[in-house]
């Protein structure tokens, strides 16, 4: 089994945990917000990946909502958007996430955002067009669409998210963090969290995202793709570390 396998089967074999409230930004299903910790801790939100599809929600990352919250005594918003075969892809994915941040602003700023994968994208995205005015971890992010699309991660899912290979070059310059304006580094300071032996979502691309923008990028050797959003793990200890630090 590989590092990648191994890591999703743990990821995937921990019990969801049920969110202490809910809140909705939209009327449609998946515009949702559920919340995990004491009201009044500091608020992180948290955007899950799963490479932008409708079969990937944010059920899975619920036991590091519940981590992050219980043992590190955050306040943890976990974010759902329409996703590709949902309602979502473009532009409705990238409309959830300016609309749930602003929804959360309403009760103040998040101290922290935090994003995996597709997710991770999504908060460098928010960044890079001020809807995010916090510091930022994205883990194992696709922080490279262009490179991501040559690459035909996941079997050609980011022209999936921008509507189709027709569409890919023309809407690049308004998804790709990488063509966007870096985030303000006095704002939205970004830490990338990315495993040495991520099969899903190659190291390579933090790599570029990092040297093209001054991004912090932290290296995790021997780690993939799941085990930072896997409590218990080292690497799941890092990414709250800087979670707590930046709230």
């Amino acid at each position: 089994m590989s590092v990648n396998d191994a890591e999703e089967a743990a990821l995937l074999g921990l019990a969801p945990v049920a969110p202490s409230a809910r809140e909705r930004y939209g009327p449609h299903p998946s515009q949702v917000i559920d919340l995990y910790g004491p009201d009044g801790g500091p608020l992180v939100a948290v955007l899950h990946g799963g490479f932008w599809r409708e079969a990937y929600d944010r059920v899975h990352l619920s036991p590091l909502a519940a981590a992050l919250a219980d043992g590190y005594g955050l306040r943890v918003a976990l974010v759902e958007y329409r996703r590709v075969g949902g309602g979502g892809g473009w532009p409705g994915t990238f409309e959830d996430v300016g609309l749930a941040l602003e929804h959360l602003r309403a009760a103040g700023e998040p101290r922290a955002l935090a994003g995996h994968s597709a997710g991770g994208h999504l908060a460098l995205w928010a960044a890079s067009r001020a809807l995010a005015r916090c510091p930022v971890a994205a883990v194992s992010p696709v922080a490279d669409l262009a490179r991501a699309h040559g690459l035909g991660l996941s079997r050609g899912a980011v022209a999936e998210l921008l509507g189709g290979p027709e569409h890919v070059a023309a809407r690049l310059p308004e998804a790709d963090p990488m063509r966007l304006p870096p985030p303000d580094p006095d704002t939205a300071p970004v830490v990338l969290l990315h495993g040495t032996e991520d099969a899903d979502v190659p190291v390579e691309l933090s790599r570029r995202y990092a040297a093209a923008t001054g991004a912090r990028l932290t290296e995790l050797p021997g780690t993939g793709h799941y085990a930072p959003v896997t409590p218990g793990t080292a690497a799941f200890a890092r990414l709250a570390e800087e979670l707590a630090r930046g709230a």
